[in-house]
């Protein structure tokens, strides 16, 4: 939402301009959100610095806030060999790098995070940052800002970075403590961080407010949360980019096409994916969309078959809406995408059993607008076909989707959350 000169005169009289600090960590998927909320809350006359990974330098610029980089590049990470192991759970890989490789960054970013977040009046951090170890410095300006509900236990939903796990429900709150058991883990760089700074090691995290941008008609916000916790809605922006023409040609030519994307993270499958992707243009008489990612950087069945087209990247909430319907692999922005333009989906979740993908496939499934998430490791040919036949046939997913559509589009997430912040600090 764009604001007037008129509008900001407005909120200059009625609150206090803050120096806000955003500090966030990960893939893609974890940034895009904050860079989305720092340009609406600089929108309404707040100074915002986002600080993360050097290599979203552009991603940060091109919402117009400022940026402060740290040397905690994950992506380069995951995309090594090296990350490619720790990420498969190989214990040893896992041992090898962590004082060679992880802790030095989590010290540097750590020390950037710091310097940054005291000299602001106000700090909302993603819970990879680990900030939570220093907000017994100055609890009163942190605020959690997260789009995965993974630190606060309930009853109600055991922790979704757990969800490909088959947890009793009885274990639900218990799961949570593994998460949260993070920073004691990590306590030899924070500590060394913490060093830095003549802080001394032991310390207690202190409770801090939790802001969500998260959907509740999407997600229940648990009975058992903080009244401290809200969910506001999803954070959505909009992008300045325009969709090529190429693009709006293939996808006028002839009834609205599937879409697929696994995002930006490596993967392997049983199949042949290629393979399976063109089967279903043929099986399933259907138009297809690829968007490469890093685990299908190799397109060359597909690049000149005409019922596909093969595209780098697109700005979903332009793509999305023109299309029929989306496979994907479960990351809570992409999800959030596909229920802003009212399409039903298929998840077949990358990270598993580890990670949230699972999780938000199961809640998709059981609102009646998904359906039912395989893991794309487990995954066959002839379950991958099928499952995409009864995504695009069955009707009552696009009903349901569309009825999602437009309980989100009333939330108004982002002004919500905004009008939060400057009544907590005001």
């Amino acid at each position: 939402m764009k604001y007037t000169k008129c509008d900001l005169n407005l909120y200059v009289l009625k609150s206090k301009l803050m120096k806000i600090a955003l500090l966030a960590l990960g893939t893609r998927g974890d940034i895009q959100p904050y860079a989305v909320l720092g340009q609406a809350l600089q929108q309404r006359g707040h100074q915002v610095t986002l600080s993360t990974a050097k290599n979203f330098e552009s991603l940060v610029l091109s919402y117009g806030i400022n940026f402060i980089p740290v040397e905690a590049d994950f992506q380069a990470i995951l995309d090594s060999d090296e990350g490619k192991k720790m990420m498969k759970g190989n214990p040893f890989a896992i041992r090898r790098n962590l004082h060679t490789w992880i802790y030095p960054l989590i010290t540097n970013s750590l020390i950037e995070f710091y310097k940054l977040a005291k000299e602001s009046d106000l700090v909302l951090f993603h819970v990879k940052t680990l900030a939570d170890s220093f907000a017994d410095q100055f609890p009163e300006k942190m605020i959690r800002a997260s789009v995965l509900p993974i630190v606060e236990p309930t009853t109600q939903f055991a922790n979704p970075s757990f969800s490909g796990l088959p947890l009793p429900k009885f274990l639900n709150r218990l799961s949570y403590t593994l998460s949260n058991l993070s920073i004691k883990l990590l306590s030899g760089p924070i500590g060394k961080f913490r060093t830095t700074f003549d802080l001394p090691k032991k310390y207690k995290v202190p409770q801090v407010k939790n802001i969500y941008g998260l959907s509740p008609s999407f997600l229940t916000v648990p009975k058992d949360f903080s009244s401290q916790s809200t969910f506001n809605g999803f954070w959505f922006g909009y992008s300045s980019e325009l969709l090529p023409n190429d693009l709006l040609d293939f996808i006028k030519n002839g009834e609205a096409p599937l879409l697929l994307t696994f995002g930006s993270m490596p993967f392997k499958s049983k199949f042949d994916l290629q393979t399976a992707i063109i089967k279903l243009t043929e099986q399933l008489d259907t138009k297809i969309i690829v968007v490469k990612g890093w685990g299908l950087d190799q397109t060359e069945k597909l690049d000149n078959n005409p019922k596909i087209k093969v595209i780098q990247s697109a700005p979903y909430e332009k793509l999305f809406p023109l299309t029929k319907a989306i496979i994907h692999h479960g990351g809570i922005g992409t999800t959030a995408e596909c229920l802003r333009a009212g399409k039903p989906f298929f998840i077949c979740p990358i990270l598993h059993p580890i990670g949230d993908q699972q999780f938000w496939g199961q809640v998709g499934y059981k609102k009646g607008i998904s359906i039912k998430p395989i893991p794309l490791s487990k995954v066959t040919e002839e379950k991958f076909i099928n499952s995409v036949n009864e995504l695009l046939s069955n009707k009552e997913l696009y009903k349901n989707a569309l009825e999602m559509k437009k309980l989100i589009d009333s939330e108004n997430g982002i002004e919500k959350t905004i009008d939060q912040i400057e009544r907590i600090h005001n």
